[in-house]
């Protein structure tokens, strides 16, 4: 079985460019006891990926180079060697930017067409959806009555922090970028108040939405936003840190002065709880019950979610750079195969 794949050769400085990456066929080896061959039906494509391009020491090792990038996708299995799934089973699994891969069975989840469309396991139903659950009930701890506010929420993390505050009780302010983003957080997402950041007047907007503070602040972006919403927080304000997409692709440190000193003072004078987590140190106490909830949800119509779906395994670089730059509305997955 051949496999086309995408290969990181060089490490972006900044943006990444076409230049940084490769597609290339290669013979896949013949899959062994306890493993299957998959053909790639759907490839999610995450923010995450910025920071796996990089050998800058985080959470979880660098892509090596020459090797294809890391990422979940949805596929078919075209064989198994393992009892746990059959060939023509649609599962989760994990291999990355390529058409076709072999991966152990054990990491592998069967998928039920019948209950969801296949490519919200990658969604809503997914990494992102159960990032939104664990980190907003887990460290944003919402309460009724509350003000949760989230960044980048038209993506399919800010979208569900946002649906699930509101199911909470909380009042849900979603902050995007550009017209189009906010009336979809009105209009299909049901926030209670949607800015746009690049608003000259953003700030005295999100004052005049919050004129309660700011009780959770789930924080996706950084940079801009992250000043805009730091005098409104209030005192025992929490504050999961999800993300940090304004700086992914910055080369130094940014110009103005060490406010180091500001935050950490706010930190002690509110009582402020800030968070980093990444969503796997939950995964395994609470996954069951996100699945179970979050269907649910979107059964009751509770929870509306939204793909950007591109056509092709081609496009995946051009798609991921779009990405970075918040050119996808929603979920953005790649359309690999039928």
């Amino acid at each position: 079985m051949k496999s086309s794949r995408i290969v990181l050769v060089s490490r972006p400085v900044g943006m990444p460019e076409p230049e940084n990456f490769r597609i290339e066929t290669v013979e896949l080896p013949e899959p062994d006891t306890g493993q299957a061959l998959l053909e790639t039906l759907y490839l999610s494509l995450d923010p995450y990926m910025r920071g796996r391009m990089s050998d800058a020491p985080s959470y979880a090792p660098p892509v090596q180079l020459g090797q294809p990038m890391v990422g979940a996708t949805v596929s078919r299995v075209l064989e198994s060697h393992d009892t746990a799934v059959q060939s023509g089973d649609i599962v989760l699994s994990y291999g990355g930017w390529q058409t076709h891969s072999v991966e152990p069975v054990r990491y592998l989840r069967r998928l039920d067409p019948a209950a969801a469309p296949v490519s919200t396991a990658l969604g809503v139903l997914g990494m992102p959806g159960f990032t939104a659950y664990s980190g907003l009930l887990t460290i944003g701890r919402p309460q009724p009555g509350e003000t949760v506010v989230v960044a980048a929420a038209t993506g399919p993390v800010g979208s569900a922090v946002g649906q699930i505050a509101k199911i909470k009780g909380a009042k849900a302010i979603g902050i995007a970028g550009g017209p189009r983003k906010v009336a979809l957080l009105r209009d299909h997402f049901g926030f209670d108040a949607a800015l746009d950041h690049r608003a000259p007047d953003f700030a005295d907007q999100l004052a005049a939405a919050t004129p309660d503070g700011i009780d959770v602040y789930f924080e996706n972006v950084g940079g801009a936003v992250f000043d805009a919403v730091f005098p409104r927080l209030n005192s025992f304000a929490r504050i999961p840190v999800c993300g940090l997409i304004a700086d992914y692709n910055a080369t130094g440190l940014p110009a103005g002065p060490d406010r180091l000193g500001l935050l950490m003072s706010a930190v002690l004078r509110k009582s402020l709880t800030v968070r980093g987590f990444i969503q796997s140190e939950f995964a395994g106490e609470q996954m069951p019950a996100f699945l179970e909830q979050m269907s649910q949800w979107i059964a009751r119509d509770q929870v509306h979610y939204l793909e950007d779906v591109v056509e092709g395994f081609d496009g995946a670089i051009e798609a991921f750079r779009g990405l970075l730059v918040g050119a996808n509305l929603g979920k953005l997955v790649v359309h690999v195969a039928d």
